[in-house]
């Protein structure tokens, strides 16, 4: 039976409930200091959600797939046994924390448990390893992680779409549904030990994705970091799948985000752009995106090897043993070594096509060159691997048969459990490897080379290597895998130009010693300084940095199921009440309105720009009120404004951010003094001409004042791009010119120097105090960068001391974001019922005015 805190959101992620069961809750929450355990079902969503936990020292829970464990029945007893994966890089990364942090794990196992052994199971892997199983059922298990995730998530993110049935699996919700319940049992598992006030939790790859979102809704200020370990592919790619916008809002529902490479970071930043809107910027070196107030930043930093444990494993006899044997086996020969996962993205087949592209060349290389290929088992399974399998298998064949001799092999496979002394003594033997994948994450294998062929003392002793002897190593690498950025020695190749590799195959194994001596240092600096410790301890300390505001703002949650997120907001920012500001409205009788036009009284995305006949009403209202000063300020030109807003005889106009004022309909256009020389128009418009013609979707707009160029309809990546080069050209060009580049919302605008909204609402003001209106009610509401101009200005005027008293001030922003403003309202719309609800206060009852429905809600 599905628990009751998963049921609905079964319900709003697939539109029907999947009858699976969760995990027994046979574990209480761990403590490290006496306290009172609250009930992680009651899924509290108030503000103060996090209040009740107990104190305790600092963990850090740790969630993957699956646990660093090895698990095995014995034979005799029938009883499970458990064994620490020492290889296992989760297990590795507690290096990088402080010794006074708990490591508690959260995963699966590698073997299936009984449920009548899964309570003893559980506490016996809790009291001796500190880690939290999560037992899937055997069907769920198998449509999350060998269906949703290995064909469908895998492949995706691997660049690969399901063109046809041939080709990958077509999208099934079925998939998705089971990948969503797995992803809330481990979930479930993490409350049961989270102490949300003091621990840390990191989550692994994509197969837990939705998991943070599950997270945040039930601690709005959890410390919550995600890493993934594989490749994020391109926008085009990921934009086709159906669910893509909940996987992005579950990576967004994290404070901090870590990819391999700066590619991947940046496929992620675009999705996050084209699909949600979202912009992101640098700001001292880290990369942020707002999200709804909350800043989630984004780090780059490839993951690294564990440096003791790959020279415990170099200094075992058996280690030594085997690289004696591999010495005289391949004696005189040159070994190339490859180390590959069986599927279809790891280029098996390729590195051996380029191989007998090598032999076919160079006749000398023949009987003189061995590839030896180590294959570890499928994780995934399919008609894909087989295939794949199948043709590794046939290319070898082939190319021994063509190549061979009965006492030669230029390829030797290896498709069997290879121990890890093993491995570690092909590193230190070969030559030369490759690591030729289409696509891979990050792949550590060209750093285990590099570790294992720089040897340890013992070891080089055991091999009767001296002491002082420099070391060699040559990687030919692909440069499609996550690890390639960082190997500035290897020798970089496209997978797919099978001449290329087989051209990188021969220089890397005829390379003076010297040159391979000067690749080996350079690479063994980088890897043995960026180890794994040194990856998880620069994650942690970023992730501390990235949470530092947590409780400093008000948070709320907003959205149903996977789209949920938290608002966080400062505490002195608040949604406007219209109740609010209507009580104060209606005790005050010296009053200044300021509105901005587009994206304020108007949606900024309508197609039509003209105000509507709703609008125009409670315009028409709010100036009939004769304790009313109303102005609309806005960039648009002073023609259009004036001919939309005919019908109000005593509106004010500030038109392109204050050039032109106009006090009412009857009153002549005042020009501000300060903007009168505008030949610098005729050095922008030619530049502005080029980037519009090079920017498909861009056009300029020409003002009498200004120039704006808005690239709006254009990609927004390029569009984006090419407004910052825009931004650099035209203040180079107007260095010593009376005009001044802004940049706002989708536009690049150029505008005389000493004219901006903030000057004219102040002279606005300053003609009210001198004609004895001195103001006891200011509201002033706006959407972009331009507005935040007047925000500040309204509050340096009305605390002047030349007021007789300081008037009730309503800053407000249209959006939640950060801004100088005290209040925000959601949207136009929002916006729109404020003005209604103010000219209900002037006109208790406007035959004149349409109906608009009013909601007078309170958020504080």
């Amino acid at each position: 039976m599905a628990s009751r805190s998963c049921k609905n959101l079964f319900d709003w992620a697939s539109g029907g409930l999947l009858d699976i069961p969760c995990t027994p809750r046979a574990l209480p929450r761990v403590m490290t200091v006496p306290g009172i355990i609250s009930d992680v079902d009651s899924y509290s969503n108030d503000d103060d959600s996090d209040s009740n936990s107990s104190t305790c020292r600092e963990r850090k829970i740790v969630v993957a797939n699956m646990l660093p464990l090895h698990a095995k029945r014995d034979p005799e007893t029938k009883k499970w046994r458990f064994s620490l994966d020492e290889d296992s890089i989760l297990l590795q990364l507690k290096d990088g924390f402080s010794s006074e942090s708990e490591v508690v794990y959260v995963g699966s196992l590698k073997a299936e448990i009984d449920a009548s052994e899964q309570e003893e199971v559980a506490q016996k892997l809790l009291e001796e390893f500190n880690c939290v199983p999560t037992f899937l059922p055997s069907d769920l298990q198998k449509k999350f992680y060998l269906g949703f995730c290995k064909q469908q998530l895998w492949p995706l993110f691997h660049y690969m779409l399901p063109m046809c049935p041939d080709h990958g699996d077509r999208f099934d919700r079925s998939l998705w549904q089971a990948y969503v319940s797995a992803n809330k049992i481990f979930a479930d598992k993490v409350m049961e030990v989270i102490n949300p006030e003091d621990d840390c939790v990191w989550v692994h790859d994509y197969h837990l994705i939705v998991l943070p979102t599950f997270l945040r809704k039930r601690y709005y200020r959890v410390k919550l970091g995600f890493f993934l370990h594989s490749p994020f592919p391109s926008s085009e790619i990921y934009r086709t799948l159906p669910v893509r916008d909940e996987i992005l809002r579950g990576l967004l529902n994290c404070d901090l985000i870590g990819f391999h490479t700066f590619d991947y970071a940046r496929h992620f930043l675009s999705c996050c752009s084209r699909m949600l809107g979202l912009d992101y910027e640098s700001k001292r070196g880290h990369i942020g995106l707002d999200y709804f107030g909350r800043t989630v930043y984004v780090k780059i930093l490839p993951v690294g090897v564990h440096m003791g444990r790959l020279e415990f494993v170099l200094n075992l006899p058996d280690t030594t043993a085997k690289i004696e044997e591999i010495q005289e086996q391949y004696k005189g020969k040159k070994l190339i070594l490859g180390i590959d996962d069986m599927d279809i993205f790891k280029g098996i087949s390729l590195k051996f096509l380029a191989l007998e592209q090598l032999l076919q060349q160079n006749r000398e290389s023949q009987g003189n060159i061995v590839l030896v290929q180590i294959i570890n088992p499928a994780r995934g399974s399919g008609k894909d691997v087989q295939e794949a399998k199948s043709e590794t298998y046939l290319t070898a064949r082939r190319i021994n048969e063509a190549y061979g001799s009965p006492n030669y092999e230029p390829v030797v496979l290896i498709d069997r459990h290879v121990p890890q002394y093993e491995k570690t003594a092909y590193y230190a033997v070969a030559e030369c490897c490759i690591v030729n994948a289409v696509r891979d994450g990050m792949n550590l294998v060209p750093y285990n080379y590099i570790v294992c062929r720089q040897g340890t003392p013992p070891m080089n002793e055991a091999l009767g290597v001296t002491a002082d002897s420099p070391q060699t190593s040559m990687l030919v690498v692909s440069e499609f895998i996550g690890c390639s950025p960082s190997l500035s020695g290897a020798i970089r190749v496209n997978p797919w130009d099978i001449d290329a590799v087989a051209d990188a195959l021969n220089s890397a194994i005829t390379m003076s010693k010297s040159e391979k001596e000067l690749r080996h240092e350079k690479h063994y600096r980088y890897v043995s300084s960026h180890d794994v410790a040194y990856w998880a301890r620069s994650f942690a300390q970023d992730l501390d940095r990235a949470c530092q505001d947590h409780y400093s703002k008000r948070c709320w949650g907003i959205g149903l199921g996977l789209r949920f997120r938290v608002v966080s907001l400062s505490p002195n920012f608040r949604k406007l009440s219209i109740d609010h500001i209507v009580s104060a409205y209606k005790r005050t009788s010296r009053r200044a309105i300021f509105l901005d036009y587009d994206g304020t009284v108007i949606p900024e995305a309508s197609i039509i720009k003209a105000p509507s006949p709703e609008v125009l009403a409670l315009m028409n209202s709010l100036c009939k009120d004769p304790k009313n000063t109303v102005f609309i300020v806005s960039g648009r030109g002073r023609t259009s404004l004036s001919d939309w807003f005919a019908s109000c005889e005593t509106l004010g106009i500030a038109a392109e951010h204050g050039y032109f004022l106009r006090w009412n309909r009857s009153s002549e256009w005042e020009t501000s003094p300060v903007g009168a020389d505008l030949d610098w128009k005729e050095i922008v418009e030619p530049v502005m001409r080029l980037y519009t013609e090079a920017t498909d979707g861009s056009n300029i707009e020409s003002k009498e004042s200004a120039l704006v160029w808005h690239h709006q309809d254009a990609d927004p990546d390029f569009g984006s791009c090419q407004a910052k080069e825009l931004l650099d050209h035209l203040e180079n060009v107007l260095l010593n010119e009376p005009a001044v580049v802004k940049r706002g919302q989708h536009i690049v605008e150029v505008k005389p120097q000493g004219v901006s909204k903030g000057l004219v609402t102040e002279k606005i003001l300053s003609r009210m105090v001198n004609d004895g209106k001195a103001p006891d009610f200011v509201m002033c509401i706006g959407d972009d960068r331009s507005d935040e101009d007047m925000f500040e200005s309204i509050l340096r005027t009305v605390s002047c001391p030349s007021l007789p008293s300081p008037p009730e001030i309503f800053a407000c922003t249209v959006g939640r974001k950060p801004s100088k403003a005290k209040y925000y309202l959601d949207d136009a719309s929002d916006v729109v019922k404020l003005l209604q609800g103010l000219a209900t206060a002037s006109s208790p009852k406007p035959r004149h005015l349409p109906h608009v429905q009013v909601s007078f809600e309170s958020v504080y």
